[in-house]
């Protein structure tokens, strides 16, 4: 059972401020939402295998094939800035 201090618990590890009115309804609506979780924790699953998604589905993959494969000459004539064949960017601190 939810009680008001434990609302005002979570609330506090939230850092929210809530009314009294608040807490009051939010307290019904936690233990609302535990009691359908109770009810689900009744359901028999000793015959479901657990899985990864909601629906079973097959990722297609495709081969990589390279159209147009550029020189590091080519890639590096992009770079704004270069040192020994590297990108140079500048420091972060």
């Amino acid at each position: 059972m939810i009680t008001v201090k434990d609302v005002e618990h979570v609330a506090k590890l939230a850092r929210l401020e809530l009314t009294d009115d608040e807490k009051e309804k939010f307290t019904k609506q936690l233990g609302d939402v535990l009691k359908h979780v109770d009810a689900m924790n009744e359901v028999d699953t000793s015959n479901v295998q657990p899985m990864a998604h909601a629906i079973d589905f097959v990722n297609v993959m495709r081969d990589d094939k390279v159209f147009y494969e550029q020189s590091k000459k080519e890639l590096m004539s992009n770079a704004p800035y270069e040192e020994d064949g590297f990108f140079r960017v500048p420091k972060i601190n």
